[in-house]
């Protein structure tokens, strides 16, 4: 096997690039080790992200965030069309090379471009839209960084691919503090809403850099018989889902933006993001794992329901319970992080918070259709789910930003199985596997949030607010190892945690 590998590599000098065939002597252990990589890169980065935000929010105005997001809700629209699911495609297909990523490659970096002169076209219709002057040169100044993005999504796909999660998570890091240390100084000089323009811009900057750096793969020529088209296909409707998925979401934004002005989209996108921040943090690293190891694996039933079964249950453990006491937390958190001008962001906070904890494993589906290549059924749910979604948010935006907020978690407890049941119909797997491992966490992480919320208002309303959240966490954490240990099978899951824990930990030995 290895003689074949250095003869491809003899013939092709770009085979290295986009070979797989190394993973799968090891793709548990490198799963392993690549989970590890990215959870650690994933709380580092949140660190970073909340110490940063907590300056931030006391440097700038409600309306400097409630600006950007006004010109985010209309820009990443657009920007959907850069990827057209083909850095996904890449990561997917079992074989791949050299001509067809550098087809990919000059696809991807021409829609880019298009997008960057189509966002600096629109901007005129942005700021009358929202009837908001500023929002012109925002627009315009965020353009460029559509075409740094551009220019690295298949570097980063083959990235993903060789499952180099090391770098990437190099990469993100070090083009989060770069950024982030450039928006602050600016802020404290008093550029205001510039700072956060800024810091979009370096952040590109510098991950486009690393990133070409880092795979050291340098694109060909575009070959029209490269036998791309398939390719373009499982993109094509992945980009379809992602489109009305995107649009749907982002409804909330628009509604509160055109009817409630850009202070109550300020609060509403800092209570959103701050919830969903830690879900982030957690699902799309180790989404970045799992699908080319189930890529991997789509030919071997058994093994890749083991294998998802076990990614899901990593994340669900460790989301649910940081969910539940957030929103059992949700008043010290927002004082604390982002002072009291923000307390009205805490109801919207805590009316998110059940469609927060049900996101801790929304990627369970979008893994299936992914690794399996079916995401054309993927389009046709999103079709559906999309429109229910904006009947929810039209409904939801007559009470105002808490409305809205509101309508989005009665619409994400109510679409959850049915979207469950038919991403697995004709699969490896059935719904009663994704409901075996997420529904102790599920028990346990919300008895913990609502005996740490009891005793918050019974005993802790006169405490000092630090004082206040860090007994929280303590009481949270306490309620969530007994009730663990009380549940039936709950001693033997925490086993297998920690079996696995003790994997991870032996693999990075």
């Amino acid at each position: 096997m290895a003689q074949a590998s250095d003869n491809s590599t003899a013939i092709d000098p770009h085979a290295k690039h986009f070979a797989t065939d190394h993973l799968k002597s090891d793709l548990k252990g490198r799963s392993l080790r690549s989970g590890l990589i990215t959870l650690v890169a994933g709380a580092f980065g949140f660190v970073i992200s909340m110490s940063a935000t907590a300056v931030m929010a006391r440097l700038l105005d409600l309306s400097d965030f409630g600006l950007i997001g006004m010109v985010s809700v209309v820009v990443s629209f657009i920007v959907l069309f850069k990827d057209l699911g083909l850095s996904m495609a890449t990561v997917q297909q079992e074989h791949i090379n050299h001509q067809q990523v550098s087809t990919l490659f000059w696809i991807n970096a021409i829609i880019s471009c298009f997008i960057a002169y189509l966002t600096v076209a629109i901007s005129p219709f942005i700021a009358w839209f929202f009837g908001e002057p500023r929002l012109l040169f925002i627009a315009m100044a965020s353009a460029p960084a559509q075409i740094f993005s551009g220019l690295i999504i298949q570097h980063q796909a083959l990235l993903r691919r060789q499952m180099r999660f090391t770098a990437l998570a190099a990469i993100q890091i070090t083009s989060q503090l770069v950024s982030i240390t450039v928006a602050l100084y600016m802020a404290w000089h008093g550029y205001g809403y510039w700072a956060l323009v800024v810091q979009t811009l370096v952040s590109q900057v510098v991950n486009m850099l690393l990133v070409w750096l880092s795979t050291g793969w340098i694109p060909g020529r575009p070959t029209r018989s490269s036998g791309v088209r398939p390719m373009l296909r499982f993109g094509g409707f992945l980009t379809g889902f992602n489109l009305t998925n995107h649009f749907a979401r982002n409804l909330d934004n628009i509604l509160i933006g055109k009817f409630s002005g850009s202070g109550e989209l300020g609060l509403y996108q800092k209570a959103y993001t701050l919830l969903m921040l830690p879900i982030s943090q957690i699902n799309t690293p180790i989404t970045a794992v799992a699908i080319p190891a189930l890529s991997r694996l789509q030919n071997d039933p058994q093994a890749y329901r083991r294998y998802y079964q076990r990614a899901i249950g990593l994340l669900v453990i460790v989301g649910m319970p940081v969910i539940a006491f957030a929103a059992a937390a949700a008043t010290p958190i927002i004082l604390i992080l982002l002072g009291e001008k923000w307390i009205d962001a805490v109801d919207i906070f805590i009316a998110l918070s059940p469609a927060a904890f049900i996101g801790t494993f929304n990627v369970a589906t979008g893994w299936v259709y992914m690794s399996m290549g079916t995401t054309d059924r993927q389009f046709r749910y999103g079709l559906i789910a999309s429109l229910l979604t904006c009947i929810g948010f039209a409904i939801g935006s007559m009470w105002g930003p808490v409305g809205v907020a509101w309508s989005l978690s009665i619409n994400f407890m109510l679409i959850r199985y049915p979207a469950v049941a038919y991403c697995f119909k004709g699969t490896h797997l059935k719904p009663k596997d994704l409901g075996l491992v997420i529904y102790q966490p599920a028990i346990a992480a919300i008895l913990a949030g609502l005996a740490t919320w009891f005793a918050s208002q019974i005993w802790m309303q006169s405490w000092h607010l630090l004082t206040q959240f860090i007994s929280m966490a303590g009481l949270y954490a306490l309620c969530y190892l007994l009730i663990w240990l009380l549940i039936p099978g709950g001693k033997q899951h925490l086993f297998n945690t920690f079996k696995l824990l003790k994997e991870i930990k032996g693999e990075r030995g």
